[in-house]
């Protein structure tokens, strides 16, 4: 009808910094009131559960350590996603390759274990690099041969790098001194990521994911191949029509996003349990929380190194209230999810505008 008000909905040219900031704090802080009345309904003070995480992830030297500890597999996938997310690939598998790099690394690890550590640690980060990347490329190709969706496949893949870990530790990979428990048996010393001092930090791991942050940030930033991919990202057609080679570019998004969840999973199994065991003991989730830490940062490399620490301080942090307050395992996928639906609502207000206009009269 003329006259009547109706909403209208258009997108933003360019953001602002000072916006994508704001949203990102408002999603949290909403996010949180959220979770607080989740809580409240079922008897328990929001407040001092919060008091209880942060203490528990930052309030002393354990949990800090602890923190850097969860903070090192969300850095490297959270990077890698924020490179494919930008060229519109929504890896949602970095889990599955998580688990692919770790089996990778396992490998070499097992075969080869009287190599020196200045040969064998560089070996198992170049065969978990390129086992999470491989798995990264299947479902773009699949993407871009076949038109399946990489949600979807990425997805179902994760399940099966998972069989693959089961498999090995309950078949040809357990360890005969095990007692029939599904593990490895320890990798060698020069397998094993030295720690810093009496932390379970595998510091080499942090130091290669922080340079690894800078350097996807270059080039995201200051490359062409960079360009070519916020172009993508921001409008495939026009990226096509320019010229520039879309195959490559998914191909190489996911090649690169796989490998660095790939290099999370040699991390973990050489830097924390010196030997693989079933899935859920590599990784509780961290190729999943990592999406969170990626769209939190604005899909910034540099932003997920801040993301990353809040993040895993949520982990440890919340594994203490489970101990004080008995609450299930589930309750960090809750607050997972709560902040993962906020900061996806504040990437859509930050991305459009929402007007109330009035049709005009005749």
């Amino acid at each position: 009808m003329k006259g009547q008000r109706y909403i209208w909905i258009e997108r933003r040219l360019y953001p602002s910094l000072r916006m994508e900031v704001l949203a990102a704090i408002l999603s949290i802080l909403l996010a949180l009131l959220a979770i607080g009345v989740l809580f409240g309904v079922v008897g328990v003070d929001p407040l001092f559960v919060y008091r209880r995480i942060f203490m528990g992830a930052f309030g002393s030297l354990f949990g800090l350590s602890e923190t850097i500890v969860k903070a090192i597999p969300l850095m490297l996938v959270g990077v890698g996603l924020t490179l494919a997310f930008r060229a519109r690939m929504w890896n949602i598998g970095a889990e599955g390759q998580l688990l692919m790099g770790a089996i990778a690394a396992t490998g070499v690890a097992l075969t080869f274990p009287d190599l020196p550590a200045g040969v064998l640690l560089p070996a198992m980060f170049v065969a978990g690099f390129v086992g999470g990347a491989l798995w990264g490329l299947i479902p773009a190709l699949l993407k871009v041969y076949f038109r399946a969706n990489e949600v979807l496949t990425s997805l179902m893949l994760v399940y099966v790098a998972s069989e693959a870990v089961n498999y090995l530790v309950y078949g040809p990979w357990r360890g005969p001194e095990e007692m029939g428990f599904p593990l490895t048996s320890k990798f060698s010393p020069a397998a094993q990521l030295p720690r810093l001092l009496n932390t379970r930090i595998h510091y080499l791991t942090l130091l290669l994911a922080l340079l690894l942050a800078v350097l996807v940030y270059l080039l995201v930033r200051r490359t062409r191949l960079g360009y070519e991919i916020r172009v993508t990202g921001e409008n495939p057609t026009a990226a096509r029509y320019a010229g520039m080679d879309y195959t490559k570019i998914v191909l190489l998004v996911m090649l690169l996003s796989g490998g660095l969840a790939g290099l999370a999973g040699v991390g973990e199994v050489a830097g924390i349990h010196h030997r693989m065991h079933y899935p859920a003991g590599i990784s509780p989730g961290y190729g999943f929380t990592a999406i969170i830490v990626a769209w939190l940062a604005r899909l910034n490399p540099l932003a997920a190194i801040l993301t990353a620490f809040l993040l895993g301080g949520l982990l440890v942090g919340g594994h203490s209230i489970q101990i004080a307050l008995g609450l299930p395992v589930a309750t960090i996928h809750i607050f997972n999810g709560v902040i993962l639906l906020f900061v996806l609502g504040g990437e859509l207000f930050t991305r459009y505008q929402i007007r109330l206009k009035r049709r005009p009269e005749p």
